[in-house]
């Protein structure tokens, strides 16, 4: 395997044509050392090929949607690159909960910009997603601009945010299970006042519900939720993304699939459908 000066080879997997890769870098936005995985198509052996953000959920780490999602096989099929990030920033000086628990702190970075100390200093994962990940990659892997945006859980909050606040970047958002309106939620409450502090004016920016029907959307965006979802309605609040879309008269696809849970089993049956439809957008099918 060939790498750069920026990116070193963890591990490399022949997969469907293509090759399943896992990178580290030196971060200087999120000032740790970072891990997140590829898959490159067979395509890209012959040209630039566009790419696939995934954003994953709480606890995750990078190759989580790499090795459960089964998403290589569609991918390969399309021409299209599969980029997948860690959740959150990490280190033996990374700030965590103070009580270790799951939904702050180490993987649970929220996508955010954090301002309130101590996780300022490391949690700038919208940046990290939005600029400093993507100029890399490009630069160093046979990477097209043309991208589209997509996650669960966490991360479909994510895909929601910085793909509504940056329709200029990207084609295309997707999400499974997100969590539509965090300032209306205990996980997102905790989340947006640690990393942001008490003036709820500035949680507004990184919720979804509330971006959505304030400015629209100029991107096509796909939503499945699985209606056996044990973190639905309390802690997603769909139903907000609906309204919200209802509102700003945006025809977001918003579908509330019946029997399926939070899981990658959910995740497995629909992520064809995902691709497909990001593929899409980004011009590399007609239909």
């Amino acid at each position: 395997m060939t790498t750069s000066s920026a990116l070193i080879a963890v591990s490399e997997q022949r997969c469907f044509g293509g090759k399943q890769l896992r990178f580290k870098h030196q971060s200087a936005v999120l000032h740790c050392e970072m891990q997140f995985s590829v898959f490159l198509p067979p395509q890209a052996e012959l040209h630039k090929v566009p790419a696939l953000y995934w954003l994953s959920g709480l606890t995750c780490t990078d190759e989580n949607f790499s090795s459960k999602a089964g998403a290589q096989r569609v991918a390969a099929e399309l021409g299209l690159a599969l980029i997948m990030p860690d959740t959150s920033p990490r280190g033996a000086d990374v700030a965590d909960d103070p009580d270790g628990a799951y939904d702050f702190g180490l993987g649970a970075g929220f996508y955010v910009n954090a301002t309130e100390a101590p996780f300022a200093a490391h949690y700038q994962m919208y940046d990290y997603i939005l600029q400093e990940l993507p100029a890399l990659l490009q630069a160093e892997l046979p990477l097209s601009a043309a991208k589209a945006i997509s996650g669960h859980s966490m991360g479909g909050h994510g895909a929601l945010v910085i793909g509504l606040r940056n329709n200029a970047e990207y084609r295309s958002i997707s999400a499974f299970s997100p969590i539509c309106h965090p300032m209306n939620c205990t996980w997102g409450q905790k989340a947006l006042r640690g990393y942001l502090g008490d003036d709820e004016t500035k949680w507004q920016q990184y919720d979804a519900a509330y971006l959505l029907a304030k400015q629209g959307s100029q991107l096509p965006i796909l939503v499945d939720q699985g209606l056996s979802d044990n973190f639905y309605p309390a802690q997603l609040q769909t139903d907000s993304l609906v309204k919200a879309a209802e509102q700003a008269g945006v025809a977001a696809e918003i579908r509330l699939q019946a029997g399926y849970d939070h899981s990658y089993y959910f995740i497995a049956s629909f992520i064809e459908q995902h691709l497909r439809f990001h593929a899409r957008h980004l011009g590399l099918t007609s239909a």
